[in-house]
Order: C-alpha cells, then structure tokens, then sequence
C-alpha cells in the first residue's frame, strides 16, 4: 500500500544520518575521519542503514543501480555529491559536473532526473545532493545549486518541485566542515 511521506522528513533523516555517520569518526579508506571524503556508494550503504533503523521506513529502504536509493511505494531518489574540495584542502578538478552536465545518459544530477522522468516506477521521484562546505565557506555551494535549476528547469525543461534545503555545521574533517543538503521532486 502507497503511504505518503514528505521530501523534507527524508532530507532531515539523511542529514541526521550523516552528522551519526560523521561523529563515528570512522575513515573512508585512507582519508581523514568524518562523513566528507566518503564514495557516493559506500555513503549511500551506511544512510540506509541508519533509515531502517527509523520506524517510518519499516526496514525497507534500500539501495540500487537505478535509484540510488528507493523507498518501496514511497520514494525514488538519486544522489549526487558536489564536494569543492578534497581530503587534502585542495580544490577538487571538475567538481562541479556532478551536478551540471545536461545530457541524458551521463552521470550528474542533470541525467539522473532525465532517468528518473523516464523510470517506470510507482514512486515519486527526487533528485538529492549532499554537498560539503568549510566554515565559513571558501567556495559557497549556492551558485552551483541555482545554476543546476535553471539549467534543469529554464534549458531542458525538466519541472522540479521548489528546493528543499538543510544544514548542518561542526563536522570532523577539517576540510569538510558543514554540509548542506538539497532535494528537488522530479515531476511530469
């Protein structure tokens, strides 16, 4: 049976999976401690761990190929990592694509709604970004988010719900510091 579950209880409980993830301390591979430098695939693993273990997801939310994460009956979700800069404080090269380039069939935030539009599922559709900033931010993540919706919105015509958005600060990687994540509803 479909029930209804808001886009932003799902922002907040991914958030505060990631702050649990976050004060676990625990490296991804060689980095530094702290949630920053985690693969999109391992991360995504470890935030459905921490959904199951809330009552509104009876245990059900998992991970796949396509959707990165699906809620059965409620959500459709793809994720995507905008991340300026790496473990070692250097800018990261490219960065940006995750989220920007606007062609079906690729890998960004931008192919991932053209892959959700056209997924033949009963599920609403969104696309999250989780991204990470320093505190105060050197490279602030907001002209990337905006530029990602009007490409989205005003070029390709892919209709987006209205941007949801929370943050959190005081992370444990010294790069890494705050993070901020946004969602969008892919409709039509």
């Amino acid at each position: 049976m479909k029930t209804s579950m808001d886009l932003n209880l799902v922002v907040v409980h991914v958030a505060n999976a990631l702050v649990t993830i976050d004060s676990s301390q625990v490296p991804f591979k060689q980095f530094r401690p702290g949630v920053g430098p985690y693969g999109e695939p391992q991360l995504l693993k470890l935030i459905v761990k921490h959904l199951n273990d809330l009552p509104e997801y009876d245990r059900s939310a998992r991970t796949k190929r396509c959707p990165d994460l699906l809620i059965p009956g409620k959500w459709a979700i793809e994720f995507k990592i905008a991340r300026p800069f790496g473990d070692n404080g250097e800018e990261a090269e490219n960065w940006s694509v995750n989220l920007l380039h606007p062609y079906p069939g690729n890998v960004s935030s931008i192919g991932d709604c053209f892959k959700l539009r056209d997924l033949p599922a009963s599920e609403r559709k969104a696309v999250i970004v989780i991204g990470y900033e320093h505190s105060p931010p050197r490279i602030v993540l907001a002209p990337l988010v905006e530029s990602f919706e009007v490409i989205a919105r005003d070029v390709l015509q892919i209709k987006l719900s209205h941007r949801i958005e929370t943050f959190r600060e005081g992370l444990v990687h010294p790069v890494h510091q705050s993070l901020r994540v946004f969602a969008w509803e892919v409709l039509g």
